[in-house]
């Protein structure tokens, strides 16, 4: 090593990869053990991030297990953002990868519905429409209309009923030491809608039909075409109805964040 780049080069990845110093300190008797510190303090700092960007996790899991997932999962994906605050975007792929490591499927979905909740807080600002918006728009409009939702707005395919055991940790102080019962989680096949109204997350289940329309929206699909979409879900007879109320449900959560009329 020639150059100060190679040696800054060296010590990270001696660092954050746990690797031996080898040439590093060679010449530099007694310093392996610093690196080790080092090395600590590294893998402790991101266990840390987890923990914080996975409030309820760590809880449920228990301390010996998440650390364990943690430090395999820090090894596997260093942070690569310059904000830890991101640290742990590829978590719920993780362990859906690494089954020996959780204790539970059911925790995988707890994982996605945890960092859904904190995307949603840290998503940009918009103001949410309501009914009067849309009273003025002529009728000859209304097939081409398309809807725009909050930039917070995220929903997520379910395969465990996991919001229980999140909404009984909620009213548990971490530090207390107390331990609720938790309800076991049921395997149920759902979507989870999850968006930001002011500065509070807000989230429910929502049932196919409704699931599959509002990821119409998502993909810029008219009203027309939800019209359809609805029509596959309940038949002709109930298209525009079904179609109708969703948007009446949307409306009235404050997740459409604007309407875009046909040119």
């Amino acid at each position: 090593m020639n150059t100060l780049i190679d040696q800054q080069r060296a010590l990270q990845h001696a660092i954050t990869r746990a690797h031996e110093p080898g040439a590093l300190l060679r010449g530099l008797p007694g310093r392996e053990p610093l690196i080790g510190v080092y090395q600590h303090a590294y893998l402790a700092r991101l266990i840390g991030a987890l923990r914080d960007n996975f409030g309820v996790l760590p809880q449920v899991m228990g301390d010996e297990a998440f650390d364990a997932l943690a430090a395999d999962y820090v090894q596997a994906h260093p942070s690569r953002h310059a904000s830890i605050r991101w640290f742990g975007d590829r978590l719920p792929a993780f362990m859906q990868d690494n089954a020996a490591l959780v204790p539970h499927p059911a925790l995988i979905d707890l994982a996605r519905m945890e960092w859904g909740l904190r995307g949603a807080f840290d998503a940009a600002d918009a103001q949410a429409i309501d009914a009067p918006a849309l009273a003025g728009i002529a009728p000859e409009h209304w097939p081409g209309l398309r809807f725009t939702l909050l930039p917070s707005v995220q929903l997520l395919a379910m395969q465990w009923a996991v919001e229980p055991v999140w909404k009984a940790m909620q009213s548990v102080d971490a530090g207390s030491g107390e331990e609720p019962e938790l309800p076991e989680p049921q395997e149920q096949d759902h979507a989870l809608l999850i968006w930001r109204q002011g500065l509070e997350n807000r989230w429910r289940s929502i049932d196919a039909t409704q699931a599959s329309l509002l990821c119409a929206v998502m993909d810029g699909c008219s009203f027309s075409a939800l019209c359809e979409l609805a029509a596959e879900q309940a038949g002709a007879d109930q298209a525009a109805a079904v179609a109708v109320r969703s948007l009446q449900v949307w409306l009235a959560d404050g997740v459409l964040s604007g309407v875009v009329l046909p040119d």
